[in-house]
């Protein structure tokens, strides 16, 4: 179980608008470099640096160096722990029923707004 410390490291991690994003795309392209990160943002690779130390001390990637480059990968194992805290066995079944209840919806809302 995480400790309340723990948890505030997560979710300061979490509260940057532009860890999520790198969250994201390392998500998306699993093993990518550092390089191939900090093209997606106008920013200097230094700042890219400082994102990723906060998310490595976080727990929610990790690195792995060959040669002179590091690859990057997600872990969600933090971001499950969080989930798996403030639920239960049945809240996913019910948020993906509720879930497909709103998609419904706003599809027939676009269809009659037509």
């Amino acid at each position: 179980m995480f400790t309340y410390n723990k948890l505030d490291i997560v979710f300061q991690a979490l509260a940057h608008q532009t860890r999520r994003m790198i969250l994201d795309i390392i998500k998306t392209n699993p093993g990518c470099s550092v390089g191939e990160l900090s093209a997606y943002f106008d920013v200097s690779r230094i700042a890219i640096m400082n994102h990723l130390s906060v998310l490595e001390k976080a727990g929610l990637i990790t690195s792995e160096k060959q040669g002179r480059v590091r690859h990057l990968y997600i872990n969600i194992a933090p971001l499950q722990m969080i989930y798996e805290r403030w639920t239960d066995e049945y809240s996913s079944y019910f948020a993906s029923q509720i879930t497909d209840i709103k998609k419904s919806a706003e599809q027939t809302h676009k269809k009659k707004g037509k």
